[in-house]
């Protein structure tokens, strides 16, 4: 549900809170197999709060978007939902005080994938190698189920010098 929104020429409600700015992001370009992307990547540092995933998902719906693929395709609704489910994780599970969590996310139009990297301060609490199985009335653990039906791929890996990074693949329409 959006909350504080106004359209242009409106004047925001006293009760509501202003969006909050979405950080500039950090632009690299990616080489891939000896050759650069068309595309550059995506690399941004959220704080460790359920705000910062919130504008996590949202930079990875503009980043969408200026790759041309509406926030309303497929692609970016699944690449949406895996930003948030491992920005979520992140903050939840790889919270360290003092430490912030990192996006990044990669397109690769020649082998039709994103690329999706959601880097955290907590090396010692790893996702587990498989989905989690979750009762059908739990309130929690669904997430990763939701990853591994939505990426082609999905793991992690060790971050130097502290951390972990969780990573997904998300398939986009090839050519």
């Amino acid at each position: 549900m959006l909350t504080g929104t106004t359209t242009y020429g409106e004047e925001p409600r006293r009760d509501a809170q202003a969006p909050a700015p979405v950080p500039a992001p950090v632009t690299e370009v990616v080489v891939l197999d000896g050759g650069a992307t068309e595309r550059p990547a995506l690399t941004a540092q959220f704080a460790s709060s359920p705000r910062g995933a919130q504008l996590a998902r949202r930079l990875a719906v503009r980043r969408m978007e200026e790759w041309g693929y509406p926030p309303e395709s497929d692609v970016s609704c699944a690449v949406a939902l895996v930003v948030g489910e491992l920005a979520a994780n992140a903050v939840q599970h790889g919270r360290v005080p003092g430490h912030d969590f990192r996006l990044r996310l990669c397109l690769d139009e020649v082998v039709g994938l994103v690329r999706i990297e959601v880097a955290d301060a907590a090396a010692v609490k790893r996702p587990p190698v498989a989905p989690p199985s979750s009762y059908p009335d739990g309130e929690s653990g669904r997430g990763l189920l939701l990853v591994d039906v939505l990426a082609v791929r999905w793991g992690s890996t060790t971050r130097h010098p502290v951390g972990k990074t969780v990573w997904a693949e998300v398939p986009t329409p090839t050519g």
